[in-house]
């Protein structure tokens, strides 16, 4: 069976909604596990047993939130070589969109972690609509199929 983690961090309980939008849209793919966690409750393990991985951060001063930052510092180096091409995507909300979290996580996604991109990612800004969670639930789908 495929195992899809999806890591987190959540304060107003939107980036939630969209987490469990994406885990939604994975465990649509038969034969898919699906774990999710936050990001301060997720370990290196769970990063490397996964088959593939989505993460998911709110919008703090431009940046990511600082229970992913402290995920990805804990991760890179014990990870490296371990991780490198495994599928993976990403979402982000914000007051603004939610457009430079997501930049943040691909670049630390796909550039240091060398993790591979298989669906766009996901922003969302404000109230979560219909429309973004479905947006979540298509992309979870999507890493879901790329294990297969």
């Amino acid at each position: 069976m495929a195992k899809v983690l999806v890591i987190y961090h959540t304060l107003s309980g939107n980036t939630e909604k969209m987490a469990k939008a994406v885990a939604e849209g994975a465990s649509s793919v038969a034969g898919t596990e699906v774990i999710v966690k936050k990001a301060f409750d997720a370990t290196l393990e769970d990063f490397i047993n996964c088959d593939g991985v989505a993460f998911g951060s709110a919008d703090y001063f431009s940046y990511i939130a600082g229970a992913v930052k402290d995920f990805f510092d804990r991760t890179f180096y014990p990870s490296r070589g371990k991780v490198d091409g495994k599928p993976c995507i990403t979402f982000g909300t914000g007051g603004g969109g939610g457009d430079k979290v997501v930049g943040v996580l691909e670049r630390m996604c796909f550039n240091a972690f060398k993790l591979k991109k298989v669906a766009d990612s996901v922003s969302a800004g404000g109230k979560i609509s219909d429309s973004d969670l479905n947006e979540c639930r298509e992309a979870g789908k999507k890493l879901a199929e790329a294990l297969k």
